[in-house]
This record gives C-alpha cells, structure tokens and sequence, in this order.
C-alpha cells in the first residue's frame, strides 16, 4: 500500500503520481431529471471550498460525484468515458480496476440515459454508505450517523421543483440527520442541460459554490434562488428578440418577484421593455428602480453612447425624470 504523510499523525492514501489525495470527506448526490434531461450534483462538507473537488457534470454525457480520499481523475475521466459511449457503470468500473487505491475512495456517476452507478470503498471512513434509486445516487462518508444517506433518499423522492430544488432539499436532509461528523464549511451545485450546445459555459444551469460558509447549505439555496431569477431575466431577453413581449414579460416578472432585492433585475427588464416598444410598461419600473437607487439614473446616458439605449435627448430625459427629485434639483 502507498501511503504518504500529510500532516503530523494523519496518513493519507496517495494518488497514482504518489501525491495525497484531497480529504473531501462528505455526503452529495448526483442525479438526472427525467422530465427535462438535466444533470447535477449537489455537496455539502467540512471541507474548505469542495466545489472545485466533488462535482463534475457535462450536458448531455453525465454527472460525477467523487469523494472520500479523492482521486479527482474518477471526475473528468468519468465523463470522458461515458462521452464515448460507456455507461455509467461500465466508466465507473473500468476506473475503479485501474486505481491501486481504490478502497478509500467514494464514487458515484449518473449516464444521459438515467444509469447510475455507485463505489464505496471499504475503506471510506464510517459512518460511509450510498442508497442508488430512479436517476440518482447519494452517498457520504464520515457522518455522525448511518442515517444520512437514507433520509437523504427519502427527501429527494418526495420532493417537488426543478432538479436544483430537489437536490437541495436532499442536502438539507441529510444535514437534518446528522451531516458530517465534523460539522459544515462548503458546498457546491452543479446542473447542467440535457443536450450540449457545444459550450459548456452555456450549458451551466446552475454552477455555484460556497466556499466558507457557517451554513454552506442555506448560502447555497439563496445563491440558487438568485441564479434562478438571473435565468429568468436572460430568458426574458430571449423571448424579446423573438417578438415574444407577453412570454418576456412574465419572465421578467417572475425573476424580479423571486429577487426582490436585486434592484438592477428590474433595471434591466425596464431597459428591454423601454428600447422594445413598450416604453409605458418600463416607466414604472424605472420609477422604483431610481427611487431605490437614484444612481441606476446615471447610466442611461452612458448606455446610450454604447448603442444600448436610444440616443436621444428627449427619450434620455424622459427615462431619467422617473428618479426622485433630491434637494439640488429642487433648488434649481
């Protein structure tokens, strides 16, 4: 057994280049929505910003969860392998023969067909176990009790939402029933598209992280909601370019309902609707934009020296006259 010495009494198991592998000891899920195609994986650990280690996912090829005594290669090279063809189970067993190390680790893969396949080795550090059910896997090592992993199963077939939501609520599940032994510091979501555009940042719905967090899970669920409403307001501007204003403008509604605090949603969607035609319906927005913050005021000339706002000093004074009057310019 290759064994190298990380800190003062803790031995670690080495990777195949005889460096230490990352101790993200944890509990995640991987899973594949059946009604849309999406793939994801969503962590929770004590472990500092274990986004970067656990999850991996590609439109239209898979998920990865790879975890324990990490060998990050089971990530990339999972995805690798079943972008070729394999299933999740043939990537993941083809990975685990050629790992000398491979009892301390913890893997799960879910395939674009819904397959999924899951590897806990022997020696993971108890309480360590995985539960595998419909399109989904959730495994964990190192938690305070072996009841994680099955509530966590529990949570995600009850639950309701988009792939994002029901994974979170998995999460939350298991820090409910116990979490990780040593308590919590990061987390990470990661969901992407059915099919592949050919750019991967495009297909990204949902790539976030928290590094350091107290309470990494509930960060999370707030950076969700508002990535969702971002999401939202791109996919009013693409109803917009289509010429389809009612389907932009529910959109627009329903991101700056589900983000009420982010005053430049509503800026933007009042932008689009005014150099869209329909200039009565951005007033007042504007309107409650520029009395929240009188500054976003300051941007429509500047907008439109860059062609993004019509180039008019008329239209530029009508927008900038929905701003509250402040003490100078009632003085003048």
């Amino acid at each position: 057994m290759n064994w190298v010495l990380l800190m003062p009494t803790l031995l670690v198991m080495a990777g195949p280049t005889g460096a230490p592998s990352p101790l993200a000891h944890t509990f995640s899920i991987v899973a594949r929505d059946s009604a849309t195609g999406e793939l994801g994986v969503a962590v929770q650990s004590h472990y500092f910003s274990v986004g970067p280690v656990v999850p991996w996912a590609e439109a239209g090829v898979g998920a990865v969860a790879t975890q324990s005594l990490v060998l990050v290669d089971y990530g990339p090279r999972g995805l690798e392998l079943m972008r070729s063809g394999m299933s999740a189970q043939q990537a993941l067993d083809s990975l685990v023969k050629a790992d000398d190390h491979s009892e301390g680790r913890q893997v799960a893969m879910v395939d674009a067909k819904g397959r999924v396949a899951v590897h806990t080795g022997a020696k993971c550090i108890a309480d360590a176990g995985n539960q595998t059910g419909n399109q989904y896997s959730v495994q964990a090592n190192l938690m305070a009790n072996p009841k994680v992993w099955p509530a966590m199963a529990a949570a995600y077939e009850k639950a309701q939402g988009d792939l994002a939501e029901r994974m979170l609520q998995a999460l939350e599940a298991g820090q409910k029933a116990g979490g990780d032994i040593r308590g919590k510091q990061s987390a990470a979501i990661l969901v992407v598209r059915a099919q592949s555009t050919g750019k991967p940042w495009k297909d990204w719905v949902y790539n976030l992280r928290v590094e350091d967090s107290e309470e990494p899970i509930k960060e999370l669920r707030r950076l969700v909601r508002l990535q969702h409403a971002y999401n939202l307001n791109t996919q009013g501007d693409d109803f917009l370019a289509e010429k389809k204003m009612p389907e932009a403008m529910k959109a627009y509604e329903e991101a700056y309902k589900l983000a009420p605090e982010v005053v430049e949603l509503k800026f933007w969607a009042a932008l689009s609707m005014y150099t869209n035609g329909r200039e009565s319906d951005a007033m007042p927005l504007f309107r409650e934009v520029f009395s929240r913050e009188r500054l976003w005021s300051d941007l429509i000339p500047r907008l439109a020296k860059v062609g993004l706002f019509p180039d008019d000093p008329k239209k530029i004074e009508e927008v900038q006259r929905q701003r509250p009057r402040s003490r100078m310019d009632r003085g003048k």
